[in-house]
């Protein structure tokens, strides 16, 4: 739609687009309606006060958060290494990074444990050290990084894709080192995209499941206890635990869409 059309104009002139979207729309917000609708069958707030109810939130929020950081300290860097550099097997490092994305999340898990598991070098190593990497919360947040941290580096990389070079060259010409110039204006300028990798990042890994079932039951997360409650009593037991989960992932996408806003309006150094 071009600048000063009206919508109903635009509308007539792109029917076939805008029916073909809208049935998307319609498809992806129905099934929130029809479950928001059926909370009112739930006594969500006793649900959600129950003790193994708050420790799945707790273990979720915490597990996502770890998961995050790790993704955003070792991914950023990496999305501009990727964005920037040229190497020999450039391509190849592309498609191992977002290779978990296409791998079916039990089969991440199956691969984290040939890896970690208590019965490889690393897992046994770790379990008598006193720090096991699987069934603990060390092992939800390696599943959590394992089929998230994809979501942070392609995100990055689009935007230090998007960020012309020239800026940088500028800044090294003031005297800024490569660091100085990574932090002060590569990382400001591709601000936008990174933030929604961290959004999409945390979102993932905390309604993550079939890679942290196959690695660490336990703790239990949210989405492992939504698995065991709908087994054991069927939708209704599952509904607390969820809306607490869509709260919680709606809450940080406005919270970290008001970062960036604000962060926006601050210009680069």
């Amino acid at each position: 739609m071009t600048a000063g059309t009206p919508i109903g104009e635009a509308t007539r002139r792109h029917w076939l687009p805008v029916a073909l979207g809208a049935v998307l729309v319609a498809y992806l917000v129905v099934p929130f309606v029809a479950f928001l609708a059926h909370t009112g069958a739930a006594d969500i707030g006793s649900q959600l006060t129950a003790p193994d109810a708050r420790a799945a939130i707790r273990t979720s929020l915490a597990t996502a958060t770890a998961a995050t950081v790790l993704a955003t300290v070792f991914g950023v860097p990496l999305a501009y290494t990727l964005a920037r550099a040229t190497f020999p097997g450039k391509r190849l490092v592309n498609g191992l990074v977002v290779l978990p994305l296409v791998v079916p999340p039990l089969v991440g898990g199956t691969m984290l444990l040939t890896v970690v598991g208590r019965f490889t070098p690393l897992g046994a190593w770790a379990a008598a050290a006193g720090v096991p990497l699987t069934n603990s919360a060390i092992g939800v947040v390696l599943a959590q990084t394992f089929v998230a941290a994809p979501f942070l580096v392609v995100a990055a990389r689009s935007g230090f894709d998007g960020v012309d070079p020239r800026f940088e060259d500028a800044a090294r010409s003031l005297g800024r080192g490569p660091l100085a110039t990574f932090w002060t204006v590569s990382i400001p300028l591709a601000r936008p995209a990174i933030l929604a990798g961290i959004v999409l990042t945390f979102a993932r890994a905390l309604g993550e499941f079939g890679a942290t079932m196959m690695v660490a039951t336990t703790p239990r997360t949210v989405p492992i206890r939504i698995w065991i409650a709908f087994r054991s009593d069927g939708i209704d037991a599952v509904v607390p635990l969820a809306v607490a989960l869509l709260v919680i992932t709606l809450f940080v996408v406005g919270a970290v869409h008001r970062l960036g806003e604000q962060a926006a309006a601050v210009p680069p150094e």
